[in-house]
């Protein structure tokens, strides 16, 4: 996110204003609050939040349409051939057979049935009345189906995927969903069907599975889960799958529709859905019945007047009291802009004007109640508006929207889905990034009122200008996932795959050990499907295994992208560019990458160059690879709209764009180069395209040493609502904007990291890509960065709680600007932020144009000595960095570590989330205030720990749990720490660049545990290329310590292929020095022995006051399997 600082559009005017007058850097940094919606302005969030809705909803599962796929084929629509509705009855209905639906991707369901809404009043019922014109039959009910999937997986985790039953009319087609663009099908892997065992005592199911258990043996089985639940009702209530060997049991509650997910103990439920009646399924339907309605009409009789209906007029009244509002605002608009020719739109969606003044801000109210009780404890007025909420129903904004001077067409109707789940026994959950708000999710719908945010979390993908701190608002990207650690259940999950709009409500817990502790969500989420994964668990390492086989594996990034990458909005020329180089190389300061913003380009034209500025594009980045460097350059998706433009004119004769609401124009937004349009990353010939224009001969300058950033995908729209594309837009296949927003930017990485693997012969070298927005599963294609900071002490005190939350997510490979983009920072903010970020996975400087210069040596020699330490420290530990991706790829776990993702039994780090772990193994605490001499740090006292810098051992006291130590951080040191028990590589020679140390030997850390143990891991491969992948050319050191058992470090060796270059480059890969922690006495000899049984006296020296041992050149390298023996 930038604020601009040249004319979009070539106006000549606007050229002399900003010549003339100051930039925005006198308005003051707070986000505009009126470009965005609340859940009060936005009719889905409100119609169901609070359960406002909830009359109109009631699913039972029908017993006699139930069907088990046991032979691993799939469902016709959700009941096989039989069920409520059977064949004969649908074609004497005129009802047509609900076809496979075609979007679906991963094992096939091996439980159907049909869901009934069962509530006197539904949701067609109310849209017949608010919006029927006179054509709907208000004497009669309107009934709702839905078809039931039940998928399970190998690994326990169970699908639940609730479709709407296609009608013919306005359900003609099934509902577009992503799975192929999403999901990792090739590894979710179905359960043995022929191992699931149903347990059951209804007759209607008994009758459809007669292959269940007795119905002696299905009560005792019902009997002992729900009393496990805690759930009193009928066994003839209930049905169980049990599966993989019994491991797992999914229990299904009929009415009403609940699921209940057991592990094989005899704990509760790790995760239940639906207990709490705020499921519900907007099914599409006709706006006023004249083409069938959007419900099935029955004979049951009931009047409409007997329910309240919150702000419904005759359709009559809709359409005078619409045409007014259209003149009102037609007039407001004339008004607010004064006559004033409007010329361009800032990034903050404010006019610019042919005179060269701007629009200014509009103060707009909002809807829940008093800002300044925002961040505050709601004391309980919360209870009075939710019993009104619950009181009437809300039929505004069914068909049409209006936010700020936009309109949604809504041209389907109302389509919204939603559900609660609920983690029972926890207190603690997490993930649904990305918010500027701490690790673990706050109540924001708290039992009696009580809550800590207003407003539930937001996930829509949007650039929000200067965005505040401690909010739930939306941000650049999102991830539907919730992580629950408990110490009682364990790890379990939710992951809610739906790429719309969604609000999420966290409910207040009891106090842990009460009988009623448990955590809850409401998923609301404006269109799409139910489609529930639930993840078992039960701990770190088994839930993030399930999550990757659902959404991929982050693959290993080359080396340099581990580096340091130096930014900024902009570099002048290709003279400032050799100079930021030059000063680098001067003062033997380490780093990979340089990069340049937008301003490179001609005229925002992406895949260009300014021949001015940048005339030697070539030259320019192979004078900085053959130092080592790279560069990136920036390409945003918005397409300058000029016929002159190759790109845009090979896209718009191709018909690549995004279209307007009739499906005939390509959209046309406004952002940085000014008119532009959108390509639809959603197609794949789109893709494909894109992909293309990075080739060598089509992208004119760029080289093997170039590499790209995406910014402003969310997509940034300067004139749309909310800052970006109006939701009744169309991709090609003329599905809705709405259907695929939150993937936008996901694609458009995608797009651009394969476009980078294709431009090389053999498609054999590793892309690198950023990326500002994500989703599920953008962690296979590169970086994410949280966007556009402030140099602010409490922006670098959040950035730990935010990349904690995207690793929750998986999204690993995450970091913050160092320095902060806007505004300046002093010598201390910057040497604070470069020691935070050298312990962050992607560690990147960048910073605004109006921001003063901050590379490092614009602070003084001092400074420069501080920042380039924590710079090195960062590159010594590169082996150790590219290990712990390696493993995160590998096992799914992340990169960087909530302390309870390796000590998930200590329930007292659960909240802690300014400290973490990079891998298993180092512990950090960063220092985020000013001034300070001290940190106080939570140490796990199951392991020793180890001082980084001091490598003495720190005493930690008795005690089981956790202890809080208080340590020396002043401005020279931040507090790391290295577990007893692990093994760390390091590279310690002094080298400009990732490139450069590759040859370099290495020193292994060796920490012992209290049992004088320890071992650890060193991947190696060629760090540039997928050679480790195509030819398994690899090799992992697997180093253990046994001091007790006479071995001080052994290694054995696993090598991919035998006939591979790592197989061979033993003497590439030598151990220069070994160093050894706590080491309780001195040994009276060390031999090194090789595989061939070769015994070498090895030399050391031992320090017994600091208990330190090292052995300097033990002449044996990483690639070969040794044991230097006692």
């Amino acid at each position: 996110m930038r604020t601009p600082t040249a004319p979009i559009g070539g106006v000549l005017l606007l050229f002399r204003w900003i010549a003339a007058a100051p930039l925005i850097a006198s308005v003051a940094m707070a986000v505009d609050r009126s470009k965005f919606r609340t859940c009060g302005q936005t009719s889905f969030c409100r119609r169901h939040r609070h359960g406002k809705s909830k009359r109109l909803y009631d699913y039972h599962l029908v017993g006699d349409s139930v069907a088990l796929h046991t032979d691993g084929s799939e469902a016709i629509g959700a009941a096989g051939e039989g069920g409520l509705l059977s064949k004969f009855s649908r074609k004497l209905m005129g009802r047509k057979e609900d076809a496979a639906d075609p979007y679906m991707r991963g094992p096939p369901p091996v439980f159907t049935a049909k869901l009934k809404n069962a509530a006197p009043f539904t949701s067609t019922a109310l849209t017949a009345r608010a919006y029927g014109n006179g054509k709907c039959n208000l004497g009669e009910k309107y009934e709702e189906e839905l078809n039931l999937a039940v998928h399970l997986h190998k690994d326990g985790v169970a699908r639940v995927r609730i479709t709407e039953v296609l009608d013919g009319g306005a359900r003609a087609a099934h509902r577009w969903t992503s799975d192929e663009l999403v999901l990792n099908a090739d590894e979710m892997v179905g359960a043995d069907v022929d191992g699931v065992e149903v347990f059951a005592v209804h007759p209607g199911v008994r009758a459809r599975v007669p292959d269940a258990a007795s119905v002696e043996m299905s009560r005792d089985v019902v009997s002992s889960l729900a009393q496990r639940a805690g759930v009193q009702q009928p066994k003839e209530n209930f049905v169980v799958l049990s599966y993989q060997k019994k491991e797992w049991q999914l229990m299904l509650q009929l009415e009403p529709l609940a699921v209940y997910l057991f592990r094989s103990d005899d704990g509760p439920p790790v995760v239940v859905a639906g207990t709490g009646g705020l499921t519900h399924f907007e099914i599409r339907r006709e706006k006023d019945c004249s083409a069938g309605g959007g419900g099935r009409v029955t004979a049951e009789k009931r009047k409409l007047s007997e329910f309240d209906i919150d702000d419904v007029d005759s359709s009559d009244d809709d359409e005078e009291e619409h045409e007014a509002e259209e003149e009102a605002n037609t007039e407001e608009e004339v008004d607010r802009h004064g006559g004033k020719e409007i010329v361009g739109y800032w990034e903050d969606g404010l006019a610019i004007y042919a005179d060269g003044t701007r629009e200014e801000r509009r103060e707009t109210a909002i809807d829940e109640g008093k800002e300044e009780e925002r961040l505050g404890e709601d004391k309980g007025e919360g209870r009075e508006q939710r019993r009104l909420d619950e009181e009437a129903f809300d039929s505004k904004d069914m068909w049409e929207e209006k936010f700020g001077d936009h309109l949604d067409s809504k041209p389907h109707g109302p389509m919204s889905v939603g559900m609660e789940l609920t983690f029972p026994s926890s207190n603690h959950l997490f993930g649904l990034p990305e918010h500027a708000s701490s690790t673990q999710l706050k109540t924001t719908a708290g039992k009696d009122g009580h809550h800590y945010y207003k407003e539930p979390y937001r996930l829509y993908n949007l650039d929000v200008f200067e965005y505040e701190l401690d909010e739930t608002m939306a941000l650049y990207g999102h991830v539907p996932l919730v992580v629950s650690q408990s110490a009682t259940t364990g790890t379990a999950g939710a992951f809610w795959f739906n790429p719309t709009e969604t609000f999420v409500d966290v409910e207040e817990t009891p106090e842990p050990g009460s009988d009623e502790a448990a955590s809850k969500t409401h998923f609301m989420s404006e269109s799409g499907i139910i489609d529930l994964f639930l993840l078992p668990g039960s701990d770190p390492q088994a839930l993030y295994a399930q999550y990757a086989r659902l959404t991929g594996r982050m693959p290993l990034p080359p080396m340099f992208a581990l580096g340091y990458h130096q930014c900024r909005w902009n570099y002048r020329d290709e003279a400032d560019v050799y100079a930021v180089h030059g000063k680098f190389e001067e003062l033997d300061y380490p780093y990979d990458v340089l990069w340049l913003d937008i301003e490179h380009t001609d005229g925002k034209r992406y895949f260009t160059w300014d021949d001015k500025t940048f005339p030697h594009p070539e030259q320019m980045q192979k004078k900085l690879g053959g130092d080592g460097r790279r560069m990136v350059t920036i390409i945003d998706p918005h397409i300058k709209r000029d016929n002159n433009y190759y790109i845009h004119k090979e896209a718009t004769a191709l018909g690549l764009y995004v279209k307007d609401k009739n499906g005939k124009k390509d959209f046309d937004g406004w952002c940085w180069p000014g008119s532009s349009s959108y390509l639809d990353f959603t197609t794949e010939k789109v893709r494909a395209w894109w992909a293309e224009q990075f080739q060598y001969n089509k992208y004119k300058g760029s080289t093997p040493e170039l590499f790209t950033w995406n910014d402003m995908n969310e997509p940034s729209v300067f004139n749309g609502p909310e800052v970006s594309m109006q939701k009744d837009l169309l991709n090609l296949e003329g599905v809705e904007h709405r259907e695929w927003h939150n993937l936008y930017g996901m694609l458009f990485h995608r797009s651009t990291a394969e476009g980078q693997i294709q431009r090389n012969e053999g498609h054999n070298v590793r892309p690198f890509v950023l990326s500002r927005s994500f989703f599920a599963g953008s962690q296979k294609y590169g970086a994410i960065w949280t966007g556009d900071n402030e140099a602010k002490w409490s922006h670098l005190e959040i950035s730990s709680p935010m990349l904690l939350s995207h690793n929750i997510a998986a999204i690993s490979f995450i970091g913050a600007d160092v320095g902060g983009f806007f505004g300046d920072t002093d010598a201390e903010l910057m040497t604070r932020w470069m020691q935070a970020g050298a312990y962050q996975p992607f560690f990147r400087g960048h910073a605004h144009h109006d921001a003063k210069r901050r590379e490092p040596w614009m602070f003084g020699d001092e400074t420069m000595v501080r920042l380039r330490r924590a710079a090195m420290a960062r590159y010594a530990l590169l082996p150790y960095w590219y290990t712990v991706f390696w493993q995160a790829g590998d096992t799914g776990m992340p990169v960087m570590r909530t302390m309870w993702m390796q000590y998930p039994d200590l329930s007292e780090l659960y909240s802690v989330d300014d400290q973490y772990l990079i891998g298993s193994d180092l512990l950090v605490k960063p220092v985020t205030s000013a001034g300070a001499t001290s940190s106080e740090i939570r140490f796990p006292t199951s392991d020793c720990w180890y001082d980084v810098d001091t490598m003495q051992q720190l005493e930690l006291g008795g005690g089981a749990g956790a202890v809080s130590v208080t340590v020396d951080s002043d401005i020279d040191k931040i507090p790391v720490y290295q577990r007893g028990g692990s093994v760390i590589s390091r590279r310690l020679r002094l080298r400009r660049s990732s490139h450069l140390m590759m040859n370099d030997p290495y020193t292994l850390y060796v920490a012992l545990d209290n049992d004088l143990k320890a071992n650890g891991f060193l991947y190696m491969d060629d760090e540039t290329t997928f050679d480790h992948e195509k030819r398994q050319d690899f090799a992992v050191a697997s180093f253990s310590s046994h001091w007790g058992g006479g071995v001080a470090l052994q290694n054995s060796v696993s090598i991919g292929s035998e006939d591979a270059m790592n197989a061979k480059a033993t003497k590439d890969r030598i151990v220069e020095r070994i160093v050894v922690m706590g080491v309780p006495s001195e040994p009276k000899k060390m031999v090194m022995k090789s595989d061939s049984g070769e015994a070498v006296p090895i030399e050391f020296q031992y320090d017994a006051s600091s208990k330190i041992l090292v052995v300097r050149k033990p002449g044996v390298s990483a690639l070969e399997s040794w044991t230097l023996e006692l």
